[in-house]
Protein backbone atom coordinates (compact mmCIF):
# COMPACT_ATOMS: atom_id res chain seq x y z
CA UNK A 1 0.00 0.00 0.00
CA UNK A 2 3.08 2.90 1.06
CA UNK A 3 2.51 5.37 2.30
CA UNK A 4 -0.19 7.25 -0.11
CA UNK A 5 -2.62 5.09 1.07
CA UNK A 6 -1.60 4.73 4.74
CA UNK A 7 -4.79 5.41 7.09
CA UNK A 8 -4.38 6.73 10.94
CA UNK A 9 -5.14 4.32 13.31
CA UNK A 10 -7.77 6.66 14.52
CA UNK A 11 -9.66 9.02 12.73
CA UNK A 12 -9.11 12.20 13.42
CA UNK A 13 -11.79 14.80 13.49
CA UNK A 14 -11.71 18.94 13.43
CA UNK A 15 -14.79 20.56 15.36
CA UNK A 16 -16.12 23.32 12.64
CA UNK A 17 -18.77 26.06 12.64
CA UNK A 18 -19.45 25.00 8.81
CA UNK A 19 -19.10 21.71 8.29
CA UNK A 20 -19.58 20.29 11.69
CA UNK A 21 -16.62 18.41 11.69
CA UNK A 22 -13.72 17.82 9.07
CA UNK A 23 -12.94 14.32 9.21
CA UNK A 24 -9.21 13.15 8.58
CA UNK A 25 -8.00 9.49 8.04
CA UNK A 26 -5.05 9.53 5.42
CA UNK A 27 -1.58 9.73 6.90
CA UNK A 28 -0.20 12.28 4.15
CA UNK A 29 -3.23 14.83 4.80
CA UNK A 30 -2.50 14.85 8.74
CA UNK A 31 1.22 15.22 7.79
CA UNK A 32 0.85 18.33 5.72
CA UNK A 33 -1.58 19.92 8.16
CA UNK A 34 1.17 19.65 10.55
CA UNK A 35 3.56 21.25 8.22
CA UNK A 36 4.50 24.95 8.99
CA UNK A 37 3.63 25.99 5.51
CA UNK A 38 0.21 24.82 6.24
CA UNK A 39 0.55 26.52 9.83
CA UNK A 40 1.36 29.71 8.49
CA UNK A 41 -2.02 30.51 7.22
CA UNK A 42 -3.33 30.64 11.05
CA UNK A 43 -1.97 34.48 10.49
CA UNK A 44 -3.44 35.32 7.40
CA UNK A 45 -7.02 36.28 7.76
CA UNK A 46 -9.35 34.83 5.16
CA UNK A 47 -11.29 37.91 4.39
CA UNK A 48 -7.91 41.01 4.92
CA UNK A 49 -9.23 43.74 5.81
CA UNK A 50 -12.89 43.11 6.14
CA UNK A 51 -12.47 42.29 10.61
CA UNK A 52 -12.34 46.25 10.64
CA UNK A 53 -16.05 46.18 9.10
CA UNK A 54 -17.53 43.19 10.09
CA UNK A 55 -15.76 42.54 13.53
CA UNK A 56 -16.59 38.92 13.20
CA UNK A 57 -14.15 38.20 10.88
CA UNK A 58 -11.21 36.89 12.37
CA UNK A 59 -11.56 33.44 10.77
CA UNK A 60 -7.80 32.35 8.91
CA UNK A 61 -6.93 30.99 5.54
CA UNK A 62 -6.11 27.63 7.58
CA UNK A 63 -9.73 26.75 8.34
CA UNK A 64 -10.97 27.78 4.79
CA UNK A 65 -8.39 25.74 3.64
CA UNK A 66 -9.58 22.90 6.07
CA UNK A 67 -13.43 23.32 4.92
CA UNK A 68 -12.46 22.82 1.05
CA UNK A 69 -10.81 19.77 1.99
CA UNK A 70 -13.27 18.80 3.61
CA UNK A 71 -15.92 19.77 0.55
CA UNK A 72 -13.60 17.19 -2.07
CA UNK A 73 -13.28 14.98 0.64
CA UNK A 74 -17.42 14.39 0.49
CA UNK A 75 -17.49 15.29 -3.03
CA UNK A 76 -14.73 11.88 -3.98
CA UNK A 77 -15.45 9.77 -1.12
CA UNK A 78 -19.29 9.76 -1.03
CA UNK A 79 -20.59 11.72 -4.21
CA UNK A 80 -18.34 10.19 -7.09
CA UNK A 81 -17.08 6.75 -5.61
CA UNK A 82 -17.74 3.63 -7.42
CA UNK A 83 -19.10 5.69 -10.44
CA UNK A 84 -17.14 4.65 -14.13
CA UNK A 85 -16.18 8.33 -14.77
CA UNK A 86 -14.74 8.99 -11.55
CA UNK A 87 -10.64 7.68 -11.22
CA UNK A 88 -10.18 6.49 -7.63
CA UNK A 89 -6.13 7.05 -7.98
CA UNK A 90 -7.23 10.77 -8.25
CA UNK A 91 -8.44 10.92 -4.69
CA UNK A 92 -5.11 11.71 -2.94
CA UNK A 93 -4.39 13.96 -5.61
CA UNK A 94 -7.50 15.52 -4.92
CA UNK A 95 -7.48 16.36 -1.65
CA UNK A 96 -3.77 17.26 -1.09
CA UNK A 97 -4.79 20.08 -4.09
CA UNK A 98 -7.76 21.13 -1.88
CA UNK A 99 -5.99 21.13 1.21
CA UNK A 100 -2.88 23.40 -0.07
CA UNK A 101 -4.75 25.38 -2.73
CA UNK A 102 -4.67 29.01 -0.86
CA UNK A 103 -1.18 27.57 0.69
CA UNK A 104 0.80 30.75 -1.25
CA UNK A 105 -1.64 33.49 -0.25
CA UNK A 106 0.50 36.61 1.71
CA UNK A 107 -0.76 38.72 4.29
CA UNK A 108 -3.45 40.75 3.38
CA UNK A 109 -3.85 39.46 0.21
CA UNK A 110 -4.78 41.62 -2.34
CA UNK A 111 -3.19 44.78 -1.75
CA UNK A 112 0.02 43.19 -0.87
CA UNK A 113 0.05 41.69 -4.21
CA UNK A 114 -1.15 44.47 -6.18
CA UNK A 115 1.79 46.68 -4.61
CA UNK A 116 4.54 44.71 -4.84
CA UNK A 117 3.65 43.33 -8.81
CA UNK A 118 2.98 39.00 -6.71
CA UNK A 119 0.94 36.25 -7.38
CA UNK A 120 0.16 33.78 -4.58
CA UNK A 121 -1.15 31.08 -6.79
CA UNK A 122 2.89 31.43 -7.96
CA UNK A 123 4.24 31.50 -4.54
CA UNK A 124 1.41 28.68 -3.69
CA UNK A 125 3.23 26.25 -6.75
CA UNK A 126 6.66 27.08 -5.41
CA UNK A 127 6.14 26.19 -1.84
CA UNK A 128 4.40 22.66 -3.14
CA UNK A 129 7.85 22.08 -5.30
CA UNK A 130 10.57 24.14 -3.50
CA UNK A 131 12.35 22.63 -0.23
CA UNK A 132 9.76 23.05 1.87
CA UNK A 133 8.26 20.45 4.48
CA UNK A 134 5.55 20.36 2.32
CA UNK A 135 7.30 18.79 -0.31
CA UNK A 136 8.97 16.76 1.39
CA UNK A 137 5.89 14.78 2.30
CA UNK A 138 4.33 15.32 -1.23
CA UNK A 139 7.47 13.70 -2.42
CA UNK A 140 7.12 9.97 0.00
CA UNK A 141 3.56 9.42 -2.23
CA UNK A 142 5.87 9.95 -5.48
CA UNK A 143 8.44 11.73 -7.41
CA UNK A 144 6.19 13.47 -9.39
CA UNK A 145 3.48 13.76 -7.17
CA UNK A 146 4.46 17.72 -5.77
CA UNK A 147 4.34 18.38 -9.69
CA UNK A 148 1.04 16.86 -10.09
CA UNK A 149 -0.46 18.96 -7.32
CA UNK A 150 1.70 22.19 -8.42
CA UNK A 151 -0.36 21.24 -11.64
CA UNK A 152 -3.66 21.25 -10.35
CA UNK A 153 -3.05 24.59 -8.80
CA UNK A 154 -2.35 26.24 -11.58
CA UNK A 155 -5.26 24.51 -13.76
CA UNK A 156 -2.46 23.01 -16.42
CA UNK A 157 -3.61 19.24 -14.91
CA UNK A 158 -4.84 16.85 -17.91
CA UNK A 159 -7.47 15.71 -15.66
CA UNK A 160 -9.90 18.54 -15.83
CA UNK A 161 -12.52 16.92 -13.58
CA UNK A 162 -9.60 17.19 -10.51
CA UNK A 163 -9.03 20.62 -11.78
CA UNK A 164 -12.59 21.92 -11.59
CA UNK A 165 -13.17 20.35 -8.28
CA UNK A 166 -11.13 23.88 -6.63
CA UNK A 167 -11.67 25.86 -9.55
CA UNK A 168 -14.42 26.74 -11.57
CA UNK A 169 -18.01 28.65 -11.39
CA UNK A 170 -18.92 25.77 -8.66
CA UNK A 171 -16.09 24.74 -7.01
CA UNK A 172 -15.45 23.51 -3.24
CA UNK A 173 -13.37 26.84 -2.77
CA UNK A 174 -16.15 29.13 -3.50
CA UNK A 175 -18.83 26.86 -1.63
CA UNK A 176 -16.77 26.66 1.53
CA UNK A 177 -16.05 30.40 1.50
CA UNK A 178 -19.53 31.88 1.04
CA UNK A 179 -20.65 29.76 3.59
CA UNK A 180 -17.55 30.27 6.12
CA UNK A 181 -17.35 33.95 5.38
CA UNK A 182 -21.46 34.28 5.57
CA UNK A 183 -20.89 32.54 9.04
CA UNK A 184 -17.88 34.77 10.57
CA UNK A 185 -19.61 38.33 9.31
CA UNK A 186 -22.80 37.26 10.81
CA UNK A 187 -24.78 38.48 7.41
CA UNK A 188 -27.82 35.88 5.68
CA UNK A 189 -26.61 36.10 2.09
CA UNK A 190 -24.04 33.62 1.93
CA UNK A 191 -26.34 30.49 2.70
CA UNK A 192 -27.28 28.28 0.30
CA UNK A 193 -28.09 24.44 0.07
CA UNK A 194 -24.54 22.87 -0.42
CA UNK A 195 -25.72 19.26 0.40
CA UNK A 196 -28.68 19.38 -1.97
CA UNK A 197 -25.98 20.37 -4.39
CA UNK A 198 -23.28 17.67 -3.34
CA UNK A 199 -25.90 15.11 -3.75
CA UNK A 200 -27.12 15.85 -7.77
CA UNK A 201 -23.69 16.61 -8.40
CA UNK A 202 -22.05 13.98 -10.76
CA UNK A 203 -18.14 12.94 -12.43
CA UNK A 204 -17.58 13.58 -16.17
CA UNK A 205 -14.55 13.39 -17.96
CA UNK A 206 -13.65 17.23 -18.24
CA UNK A 207 -15.88 18.42 -15.23
CA UNK A 208 -18.77 17.91 -12.17
CA UNK A 209 -22.44 18.65 -13.42
CA UNK A 210 -25.34 18.70 -11.97
CA UNK A 211 -28.22 16.85 -11.84
CA UNK A 212 -31.44 18.84 -13.87
CA UNK A 213 -33.70 18.42 -10.44
CA UNK A 214 -30.72 20.24 -8.44
CA UNK A 215 -30.87 23.60 -10.62
CA UNK A 216 -32.80 25.73 -8.53
CA UNK A 217 -29.90 24.68 -5.75
CA UNK A 218 -27.79 25.73 -8.12
CA UNK A 219 -29.44 29.07 -8.59
CA UNK A 220 -29.53 30.39 -4.92
CA UNK A 221 -25.96 29.22 -4.61
CA UNK A 222 -25.27 31.68 -7.70
CA UNK A 223 -26.97 34.73 -5.64
CA UNK A 224 -25.61 33.95 -2.97
CA UNK A 225 -22.25 34.44 -4.08
CA UNK A 226 -23.40 37.68 -5.87
CA UNK A 227 -25.34 39.37 -2.59
CA UNK A 228 -21.96 38.24 -0.68
CA UNK A 229 -19.45 40.15 -3.41
CA UNK A 230 -21.78 43.21 -3.24
CA UNK A 231 -22.76 43.29 0.58
CA UNK A 232 -19.61 42.04 1.74
CA UNK A 233 -16.24 41.44 -0.19
CA UNK A 234 -16.81 44.89 -1.66
CA UNK A 235 -18.26 46.88 1.33
CA UNK A 236 -17.08 50.21 1.03
CA UNK A 237 -15.48 50.49 4.29
CA UNK A 238 -13.20 47.64 3.76
CA UNK A 239 -12.11 49.09 0.97
CA UNK A 240 -11.29 51.87 2.71
CA UNK A 241 -8.94 50.40 4.94
CA UNK A 242 -7.81 48.39 1.58
CA UNK A 243 -7.38 51.91 0.38
CA UNK A 244 -5.10 52.81 3.59
CA UNK A 245 -3.43 49.93 3.70
CA UNK A 246 -2.35 49.89 -0.29
CA UNK A 247 -0.89 53.56 0.64
CA UNK A 248 1.18 52.40 3.98
CA UNK A 249 2.60 50.06 1.54
CA UNK A 250 3.71 52.53 -1.31
CA UNK A 251 4.82 54.98 0.84
CA UNK A 252 7.13 52.86 2.99
CA UNK A 253 8.54 51.30 -0.87
CA UNK A 254 9.12 54.88 -1.68
CA UNK A 255 10.98 55.93 1.59
CA UNK A 256 13.10 53.16 0.93
CA UNK A 257 13.73 53.55 -2.23
CA UNK A 258 14.70 57.81 -1.61
CA UNK A 259 17.24 56.63 1.48
CA UNK A 260 15.15 57.26 4.02
CA UNK A 261 16.09 56.02 7.63
CA UNK A 262 13.56 54.35 9.13
CA UNK A 263 13.50 54.71 12.76
CA UNK A 264 11.86 50.97 12.39
CA UNK A 265 13.91 49.17 10.07
CA UNK A 266 11.76 46.81 7.78
CA UNK A 267 14.13 44.13 7.08
CA UNK A 268 11.09 41.60 6.50
CA UNK A 269 10.42 44.12 3.85
CA UNK A 270 13.74 44.47 1.74
CA UNK A 271 13.81 41.56 -0.46
CA UNK A 272 10.12 42.99 -1.13
CA UNK A 273 11.11 46.80 -2.16
CA UNK A 274 14.32 45.66 -4.04
CA UNK A 275 11.64 43.35 -6.28
CA UNK A 276 14.05 40.54 -5.34
CA UNK A 277 11.73 38.04 -3.40
CA UNK A 278 12.67 34.98 -2.25
CA UNK A 279 10.69 31.85 -1.39
CA UNK A 280 12.16 31.81 2.59
CA UNK A 281 11.37 35.43 2.30
CA UNK A 282 7.72 35.49 1.44
CA UNK A 283 7.39 32.45 3.84
CA UNK A 284 8.37 34.91 6.77
CA UNK A 285 5.70 37.49 6.25
CA UNK A 286 2.01 37.50 7.98
CA UNK A 287 -0.09 39.69 8.91
CA UNK A 288 1.20 39.50 12.56
CA UNK A 289 4.94 40.95 11.27
CA UNK A 290 3.03 43.37 9.19
CA UNK A 291 0.60 45.08 11.83
CA UNK A 292 4.12 45.11 14.40
CA UNK A 293 5.59 47.47 11.47
CA UNK A 294 2.37 49.22 11.30
CA UNK A 295 2.22 49.97 14.82
CA UNK A 296 6.41 50.21 14.98
CA UNK A 297 5.77 53.08 12.45
CA UNK A 298 3.26 55.13 14.35
CA UNK A 299 6.36 56.66 15.81
CA UNK A 300 8.14 57.82 12.41
CA UNK A 301 9.16 61.09 11.71
CA UNK A 302 7.54 60.83 8.17
CA UNK A 303 4.38 62.65 8.69
CA UNK A 304 2.25 60.52 5.80
CA UNK A 305 3.50 57.25 6.63
CA UNK A 306 2.80 57.57 10.67
CA UNK A 307 -0.66 59.58 9.95
CA UNK A 308 -1.69 56.29 7.27
CA UNK A 309 0.06 53.32 9.88
CA UNK A 310 -1.84 55.46 13.12
CA UNK A 311 -5.31 55.53 10.49
CA UNK A 312 -5.23 51.40 10.00
CA UNK A 313 -3.89 50.50 13.52
CA UNK A 314 -6.70 52.40 14.96
CA UNK A 315 -9.25 51.94 12.14
CA UNK A 316 -9.49 55.57 11.40
CA UNK A 317 -10.35 55.23 8.13
CA UNK A 318 -11.18 57.62 5.00
CA UNK A 319 -14.93 58.72 3.97
CA UNK A 320 -15.91 58.29 0.75
CA UNK A 321 -18.47 59.66 -1.99
CA UNK A 322 -19.79 57.69 -5.68
CA UNK A 323 -17.47 58.89 -7.90
CA UNK A 324 -18.61 57.98 -11.97
CA UNK A 325 -15.20 57.93 -14.23
CA UNK A 326 -16.98 60.41 -17.11
CA UNK A 327 -15.03 63.79 -18.33
CA UNK A 328 -16.70 65.78 -16.40
CA UNK A 329 -15.96 63.65 -12.63
CA UNK A 330 -12.61 63.17 -13.81
CA UNK A 331 -12.64 67.12 -14.52
CA UNK A 332 -13.46 67.25 -10.82
CA UNK A 333 -10.83 64.96 -9.51
CA UNK A 334 -8.32 67.16 -11.31
CA UNK A 335 -9.33 70.29 -9.79
CA UNK A 336 -9.46 68.56 -6.06
CA UNK A 337 -6.21 66.99 -6.80
CA UNK A 338 -4.60 70.77 -7.11
CA UNK A 339 -6.34 72.42 -4.25
CA UNK A 340 -4.89 69.40 -1.58
CA UNK A 341 -1.87 70.01 -3.18
CA UNK A 342 -2.68 74.35 -2.11
CA UNK A 343 -3.89 72.48 1.39
CA UNK A 344 -1.04 70.65 2.34
CA UNK A 345 -2.56 67.17 1.42
CA UNK A 346 -0.64 64.69 -0.38
CA UNK A 347 -3.21 63.66 -3.38
CA UNK A 348 -1.57 60.71 -4.40
CA UNK A 349 -2.31 59.29 -0.81
CA UNK A 350 -5.44 60.86 0.33
CA UNK A 351 -7.69 61.51 -2.78
CA UNK A 352 -7.76 57.87 -4.11
CA UNK A 353 -10.59 56.57 -6.67
CA UNK A 354 -10.93 52.57 -6.02
CA UNK A 355 -13.23 50.60 -8.34
CA UNK A 356 -14.54 46.97 -7.56
CA UNK A 357 -16.37 44.89 -10.10
CA UNK A 358 -17.30 41.47 -10.63
CA UNK A 359 -19.21 39.01 -12.89
CA UNK A 360 -21.49 36.80 -11.10
CA UNK A 361 -21.85 34.21 -13.70
CA UNK A 362 -20.93 33.88 -17.23
CA UNK A 363 -21.06 30.85 -20.15
CA UNK A 364 -17.95 30.08 -21.42
CA UNK A 365 -16.28 32.49 -24.06
CA UNK A 366 -13.07 30.71 -25.87
CA UNK A 367 -10.13 33.35 -25.96
CA UNK A 368 -11.18 35.64 -23.38
CA UNK A 369 -9.07 36.50 -20.89
CA UNK A 370 -10.14 34.89 -17.55
CA UNK A 371 -12.44 32.91 -19.76
CA UNK A 372 -14.78 30.60 -17.19
CA UNK A 373 -15.72 27.34 -17.39
CA UNK A 374 -19.83 27.47 -17.21
CA UNK A 375 -21.87 24.76 -14.72
CA UNK A 376 -23.49 22.09 -17.00
CA UNK A 377 -26.86 20.64 -16.00
CA UNK A 378 -27.70 17.30 -16.87
CA UNK A 379 -31.02 16.36 -17.97
CA UNK A 380 -33.21 13.60 -17.28
CA UNK A 381 -32.78 12.62 -20.74
CA UNK A 382 -28.74 12.37 -20.25
CA UNK A 383 -28.60 15.61 -22.12
CA UNK A 384 -25.62 18.11 -21.04
CA UNK A 385 -27.00 21.45 -21.26
CA UNK A 386 -25.10 25.25 -19.95
CA UNK A 387 -26.86 26.70 -16.95
CA UNK A 388 -28.35 29.93 -18.52
CA UNK A 389 -30.17 28.09 -21.39
CA UNK A 390 -31.96 26.26 -18.57
CA UNK A 391 -32.41 28.97 -15.69
CA UNK A 392 -33.97 32.10 -16.57
CA UNK A 393 -32.74 33.75 -13.40
CA UNK A 394 -29.11 32.98 -14.15
CA UNK A 395 -29.93 34.30 -17.41
CA UNK A 396 -30.67 37.91 -16.32
CA UNK A 397 -27.11 37.79 -14.97
CA UNK A 398 -24.97 36.19 -17.36
CA UNK A 399 -21.77 38.25 -19.04
CA UNK A 400 -23.45 41.27 -17.10
CA UNK A 401 -20.16 42.87 -15.29
CA UNK A 402 -21.02 45.47 -12.56
CA UNK A 403 -18.46 48.07 -11.48
CA UNK A 404 -18.54 50.75 -8.38
CA UNK A 405 -16.57 53.41 -8.18
CA UNK A 406 -15.61 55.51 -4.78
CA UNK A 407 -13.53 58.62 -4.00
CA UNK A 408 -11.77 57.90 -0.64
CA UNK A 409 -10.60 61.40 1.12
CA UNK A 410 -9.87 62.14 4.61
CA UNK A 411 -12.66 64.05 6.18
CA UNK A 412 -11.33 65.08 9.20
CA UNK A 413 -8.61 66.72 7.53
CA UNK A 414 -10.84 68.58 5.31
CA UNK A 415 -12.66 69.82 8.96
CA UNK A 416 -9.64 70.54 10.43
CA UNK A 417 -9.79 74.89 9.83
CA UNK A 418 -6.32 75.50 11.41
CA UNK A 419 -4.98 75.69 8.55
CA UNK A 420 -5.81 76.23 4.55
CA UNK A 421 -9.87 77.22 5.93
CA UNK A 422 -10.67 78.73 2.39
CA UNK A 423 -9.15 76.31 0.59
CA UNK A 424 -10.55 72.92 2.57
CA UNK A 425 -14.06 74.69 2.72
CA UNK A 426 -14.00 74.54 -1.32
CA UNK A 427 -12.72 71.07 -1.22
CA UNK A 428 -15.80 70.22 0.46
CA UNK A 429 -18.01 71.89 -1.71
CA UNK A 430 -16.38 70.48 -4.80
CA UNK A 431 -17.09 66.82 -2.43
CA UNK A 432 -20.78 68.00 -1.79
CA UNK A 433 -19.56 67.45 1.96
CA UNK A 434 -22.14 70.05 4.36
CA UNK A 435 -20.33 72.06 6.51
Amino acid sequence: MGYSGEKLQEEKVFKDPVHRYIHVRDRVIWDLIGTKEFQRLRRIKQLGTTYLTFHGAEHSRLSHSLGVYEIVRRIVDDVFEGRPEWKPEERLLSLCSALLHDLGHGPFSHSFEKVFDLDHEQFTQQIIVGDTEVNKILLRVGRDFPKKVAEVIAKTYKGKLVVSLISSQIDADRMDYLQRDAYFTGVSYGHFDMERLLRVMRPREEHAVIKQSGMHAVEDYIMSRYQMYWQVYFHPVTRSAEVILTKILHRAKHLYESGYEFAQEPHHFYSLFKGEVTLTDYLKMDESVMLYYFEAWEEENDAILKDLCTRFVNRKLFKYVEFHPSNSQMNRLMELRTLFKKAGIDPDYYLVVDSSSDLPYDFYRPGEEEERLPIHLLKNNGEIRELSRESEIVDAISGKRRTDHKLYYPADLLRDESTKKNIKKQIRKLLELSD
